[in-house]
């Protein structure tokens, strides 16, 4: 299939010369003359490639190249400029624009710049493909185990995936690998050659989420300058993952219930029906039946919802797994950070089976990717597994011996003989709060703080004084 360029410039002329140089070397040309031609050019047909001019009738080149970058990050803009324009050229450049060329355009340094633009893109997308492809074939030989609750979720996931239910609802605990069924059932059954697209109902606002699931024609409201597929449409054929299903406004949960019934939906501000094949499958980690009886989640959608129900286990109920879980996760974070981590030994291994998971399988790898990033060695120790406190204090948690002593001295006021090692228990509370922070917050320092309620200033000092040493995410301010 050729690659398509949309030629955004304001002469004619060149617009034609432009097209059919390109048409004649096997690209699929198409044209605009303006910003907002342009741009709905580009949200309506795509290219795999703009060629964009500095100045155009209503507005700068550089502000459909922002548009088109926030929407495709990816997309390769090559800028056209007049002679004198360098300076601004090189503006574009730091914008994100790929390269750019003066005019007049030299065909055979365009041609260039244009097969050099796609390949780099094309191995670039490859590239991020291999490495999600990777990623969710660890993620599903870490979630499977060998624990019966597992087996009986796989089961269940099997059968679904091969019938032709349009609706499932996974259920269970954050961190549980609610994602990794989804995407299992995608992958296994008849519509693993469609789209699997996917959307956290709790990251967007309420307000514009009815926008991203089922798009809105040009006009419907204030910044809808073009029309919009929503993930609804653009999942036709394949699956579509509804994460946080709880979230969803009342009004929503209407018009997601008419989509299961009958396939079929309207834009907003739209006027006619839209017919999908989609199988929608919804998370939740919230108790839907509790919410049906508040009023808070629709009845009619919550049974339509739990014609197939799965429950993902908590880690507590597969004990058996963690060894396995462990393990892969030794394994995997060794070789990220090229460390020498072979094998745990038989302390550090009861620890990690006795204790509570509150976090379950997304806190197991968080304190094993924390842990082989600090420690060295070649194997994992019960020192170097930093579990914190237990905040379940639901009993789950045998071994934990500090909340255990805690409870003693707090609850039921035993004070031992010998005394309490106050220090050593300070030290261990808070760094088990600043582990459990960090992990929620996904170590970003600045919501660690905002999570323990204290200053920047005073959680780096403490991470220094307990030598947990910064693993902050790029950018985390």
């Amino acid at each position: 299939m050729p690659a398509t360029i949309l030629i955004v410039d304001d002469q004619e002329s060149l617009r034609h010369f432009l097209g059919k140089a390109l048409e004649g070397d096997g690209y699929a040309v198409r044209t605009a003359g303006t910003v907002e031609n342009g741009w709905e050019r580009f949200t309506n047909e795509g290219a795999d490639l703009v060629l964009l001019d500095l100045r155009l009738p209503d507005g700068l080149g550089l502000q459909l190249l922002e548009r088109l970058r926030e929407r495709e990050p990816d997309l390769p803009i090559v800028m056209m400029t007049a002679y004198g324009e360098v300076e601004t050229a090189v503006a574009a450049m730091k914008s994100g624009a790929y390269d750019f060329l003066t005019k007049p355009v030299n065909l055979e340094q365009l041609r260039v710049i244009l097969q050099k633009a796609l390949d780099s893109t094309r191995a670039l997308r490859e590239l991020t493909h291999r490495r999600d492809r990777e990623k969710e074939r660890y993620e599903k030989e870490f979630v499977r185990g060998r624990s019966p609750a597992v087996a009986a979720v796989y089961e269940i996931a099997e059968k679904v995936a091969a019938s032709d239910t349009t609706s499932v609802l996974i259920q269970g605990e954050s961190g549980t690998g609610k994602q990794v069924i989804a995407h299992y059932i995608h992958d296994i059954g008849p519509l693993a050659g469609g789209p699997f697209l996917e959307i956290n109902c709790a990251a967007i606002p309420r307000e514009l989420l009815e926008s991203e699931l089922f798009g809105h024609e040009k006009g419907a409201f204030t910044d809808a300058r073009a029309r919009k597929q929503g993930l609804l449409e653009l999942a036709d054929g394949g699956s579509l993952f509804l994460d946080e299903i709880g979230e969803m406004s009342m009004n929503l949960q209407v018009k997601l219930l008419k989509v299961l019934e009958t396939m079929t939906f309207r834009r907003v501000g739209g006027t006619r029906d839209i017919s999908v094949a989609v199988r929608i499958i919804s998370a939740t980690n919230q108790d839907l039946g509790r919410m049906v009886k508040e009023g808070t989640f629709r009845e009619d959608l919550y049974y339509r919802l739990m014609v197939v129900p799965i429950r993902m286990p908590p880690l507590r109920e597969r004990r058996e797994d963690i060894p396995l879980l462990a393990s892969h996760y030794v394994d995997m974070f060794s070789r990220a950070f090229r460390k020498k981590f072979g094998s745990i030994s038989p302390e550090a291994m009861q620890k990690l089976v006795e204790y509570a998971w509150p976090g379950n399988i997304r806190e197991l790898r968080n304190v094993f990717e924390r842990t082989i990033l600090l420690e060295d060695g070649d194997r994992i120790e019960a020192n170097h597994v930093n579990l914190g406190v237990d905040p379940a204090g639901d009993g789950n948690g045998a071994g934990n011996d500090l909340l255990d002593a805690l409870r003693r001295v707090l609850v039921e006021g035993v004070v031992d003989p010998d005394g309490i090692p106050f220090e050593q228990w300070i030290e261990e509370v808070e760094k088990g709060l600043i582990l459990r922070a960090s992990d929620a917050a996904a170590w970003n320092q600045t919501r660690t703080a905002e999570i323990l309620q204290t200053t920047r200033d005073k959680l780096r000092y403490r991470m220094k004084q307990y030598r947990l040493r910064e693993k902050m995410q790029a950018g985390a301010g």
